[in-house]
Parts: structure tokens; C-alpha cells; sequence
């Protein structure tokens, strides 16, 4: 028997993940066949790599020595791959984090053209807030996280643009003219879920005012409130366009927006296949023709 890339695989995941069930998850597959490959692994190499004992396994001496060496193994296979620009050759998983407004936005036109580049690539997506998300990326149960900061983790980037935040309301609500911050607390104030960026951003704004913040984990939900005049929004604008343009939403003209959100693709550079950073490449072309047209 000789050592395979699948038993390198298994022995990086479970080194990283601190867990042969994490890593079998991580790799499509079961915990026995996780302990089987590092099993062999050890057999072949006459050492055991991990040690088992407490409720994480950890890297044995042998196995700390040898991580890097497994790391710089795969990372000439995938940079084999490139030279060859073979990419259909290129097979795996891309654990991709997301956040509702590249949903909205450019999402399906970047999966698309991940889909022509890496045709045997599986892309497994997360939608969440940009904190969980980051989260997710640091405890590497995601590959690459299409989020806006501020940043907790450091990470690899790509820029993907910044994207303003606007005001809106229906127009049967009759919010025109200059709007004074009491204008606005009449009516509840549609926002993004609570502890996200720029909640946080709006009860500062609005801290011992009488407003009502009606928080929404779901911003399509928060966009169809206010086409139904339940409330006024500042939602990002390239969210709310088609509605401006249709006629279902109206910008108002107030003094204050939160920040810009600024976004980046990131991931793990050091720890992460070519086609990550690739992907996150790709993700910054196709955001940058968003913003062209948009």
C-alpha cells in the first residue's frame, strides 16, 4: 500500500479540525473512514500522528513535524492542476459563506461563472450575517466568505466594492421633502437583524430617541415591509433598484445613512486549496462588472 492523497487529506482536516468526525463532514464522508486513512496513515509511516486521549485529538511530535510537508504536497497538486489549466481535473468541495445582499445581488452570476470555471467543483452555500460568517472562515467550516466588516479575523482578501446604504419607504406613505429624524421614528424602522453592523450603526443613530427598530434576519422580507408600507428601511441600494425603478419604493432625503458596507472575499491562504483563492479572484471580477452596470 502507498500513501494517497486521500490519506493526506484526512490527516490535514483532522489536524486543522481537532476532530475525525468534523473532518469526515468536511470531506463527504464518515468518521470510521476518516480513522481508517489515518489508521493507514500511521502504519505506513510507523508513528502515530494524533493523540487520542483527551475529548480533542491533538498532533502527536510526528504528526507536528510532518503537517507541512502534508500541506506542501497538496499544494503542488493543485498548483500542477494550474500549470496544466486543466480545471475540469479540479474536484472538491468550495465551502462558500454569504450574506443576504450578495444574494440579492450578484450571486447567481458568480456561481454561474464558477460553474464554467471549476465544472466539477461542488459549491455548498451558507447564508448568514457577515459575524457568523467570519466566525465560520476562522474555525475553517467554511472556505471562502463573501462578507462586509468590519473584520474580527485575519484573512486573505479580494475587494468586492463598497455598497451604500439608502433610505426608503412606499410612496403611499408620503415621506417627501427634507426628513427630519422625528419624521422617520413615526414609523417603525425596517432594519438588519439585530447585532449585525448596521443595526448597530442605527440604534447609535437613534440611541434614546422614541424610534422603533424592527430588526430582520431576513432582508427580502424587510424589502417586501416596506414595498407594503409597514415601515420605513435603510437597506443597502443595490438591494432596493428594481423597486426604485418600478415605482414600489421611494428614496427619502435624510441627513444621515449608516456607513458603506465594504466587502472583501476572504479566506484562509495559507491552509486553502488554489481554487479558493481563484474563486475569490473570480469573485472580485464579477462585483466589479455588478458595479459597472448596476
Amino acid at each position: 500500500m502507498v500513501i494517497t492523497f486521500k490519506h493526506l487529506e484526512a490527516f490535514i482536516w483532522v489536524a486543522d479540525l481537532a476532530s475525525f468526525v468534523s473532518a469526515g463532514e468536511r470531506l463527504n464522508t464518515t468518521q470510521p473512514n476518516i480513522s481508517n486513512r489515518i489508521s493507514t496513515l500511521e502504519g505506513l509511516i510507523g508513528a502515530p500522528l494524533f493523540d487520542r486521549t483527551g475529548a480533542k485529538v491533538h498532533l502527536t511530535p510526528k504528526g507536528q513535524q510532518l503537517l507541512s510537508s502534508a500541506r506542501a504536497v497538496l499544494a503542488a497538486r493543485d498548483h500542477f492542476l494550474q500549470v496544466a489549466d486543466e480545471k475540469a481535473l479540479t474536484q472538491g468541495i468550495l465551502r462558500l459563506g454569504v450574506t443576504e445582499m450578495i444574494v440579492h445581488a450578484w450571486l447567481r452570476a458568480f456561481t454561474l461563472a464558477l460553474k464554467s470555471m471549476y465544472p466539477n467543483l461542488i459549491v455548498e452555500l451558507t447564508i448568514d450575517m457577515a459575524a457568523e460568517l467570519e466566525r465560520g472562515l476562522h474555525a475553517r467550516q467554511l472556505d471562502l466568505a463573501l462578507i462586509n466588516g468590519p473584520f474580527q479575523y485575519p484573512a486573505a482578501s479580494e475587494h468586492l466594492g463598497r455598497y451604500p446604504m439608502i433610505w426608503v419607504a412606499a410612496p403611499s406613505l408620503g415621506l417627501t421633502g427634507s426628513l427630519r429624524l422625528e419624521d422617520l421614528a413615526a414609523h417603525p424602522i425596517l432594519t438588519h437583524a439585530r447585532g449585525s453592523w448596521p443595526h448597530r450603526l442605527l440604534a447609535d443613530h437613534f440611541h434614546m430617541r422614541s424610534a422603533r427598530l424592527v430588526p430582520s434576519s431576513n432582508l427580502a422580507t424587510c424589502l417586501q415591509m416596506t414595498v407594503d408600507g409597514m415601515g420605513v428601511a435603510v437597506l443597502p441600494k443595490a438591494m432596493a433598484s428594481r423597486e426604485l425603478v418600478e415605482g414600489g419604493l421611494m428614496a427619502l432625503d435624510y441627513h444621515w445613512t449608516p456607513a458603506d458596507l465594504e466587502f472583501q472575499a476572504r479566506y484562509q491562504s495559507d491552509k486553502s486549496p488554489r481554487y479558493v483563492a481563484q474563486a475569490a479572484s473570480l469573485a472580485a471580477r464579477v462585483a466589479t462588472n455588478f458595479a459597472k452596470t448596476n
